[in-house]
């Protein structure tokens, strides 16, 4: 059966269903390509030198070497260097709201239609059934096979309604676990920067007195 055909034989609710499996898609296609570029520009080398080199003080040193990383995590650590004089935590903290913004980025789409197609392909299937009782009510049992066949057509949307639900759930589940690993990996680098910086300040505080 040829996609048109469905269309037409699921009635008028096909078609928001449609914009919806459009946009699911799309949604899908756009963070895949996102998590692709963020995976790409990871460097957990550079990370750990970033902290040793922190612990020496040897700050223009980091600048050199990270001159050019689209790494979030090491950006997120050079935020805290670039502030350290004045509040680090905060400075990591609105960079890694930054950061978290761009990876939640249309995830509200993703769980809106997760939550609405269901509800269209049943909304389709009421309106078809409502049909069906109208044919059964001007032509009565004479004909029974109207009935059946309009109840089965009206059952394409709920199908449709389930199918793009079904399909949405699986990436947004797994988007939203690949936020808590970059949630995770964020605090844990951001704490080790200021547990280095902060040991850095009372040791030159010893030497001094």
């Amino acid at each position: 059966m040829r996609l048109f055909e469905i269309v037409r034989q699921g009635g008028p609710v096909m078609w928001p269903l449609l914009a919806c499996s459009v946009a699911v898609l799309t949604v899908i296609i756009e963070r895949i390509l996102f998590w692709v570029s963020i995976e790409k520009n990871r460097n957990r080398q550079l990370m750990d030198e970033i902290l040793s080199l922190a612990e020496n003080g040897d700050w223009e040193h980091i600048h050199r070497k990270t001159a050019y990383c689209k790494d979030h995590i090491i950006q997120l650590l050079i935020t805290g260097i670039v502030h350290r004089e004045y509040d680090m935590g905060r400075a990591m903290e609105a960079e890694a709201d930054h950061t978290l913004q761009r990876m939640n980025r249309y995830m509200p789409v993703l769980d809106t239609m997760i939550t609405v197609t269901p509800l269209l392909g049943i909304f389709g299937t009421v309106l078809g059934i409502i049909g069906s009782f109208k044919i059964l009510g001007a032509s009565g049992i004479a004909d029974p096979k109207l009935v059946t066949s309009g109840i089965a057509q009206a059952l394409i949307t709920t199908a449709t309604g389930l199918g793009i639900a079904i399909i949405a759930v699986i990436p947004y589940n797994y988007f939203n676990t690949r936020i808590s690993r970059a949630i995770h990996v964020m605090e844990k680098y951001a704490t080790s920067l200021e547990v280095v910086f902060n040991k850095r300040i009372q040791n030159n505080k010893s030497n001094e007195n």
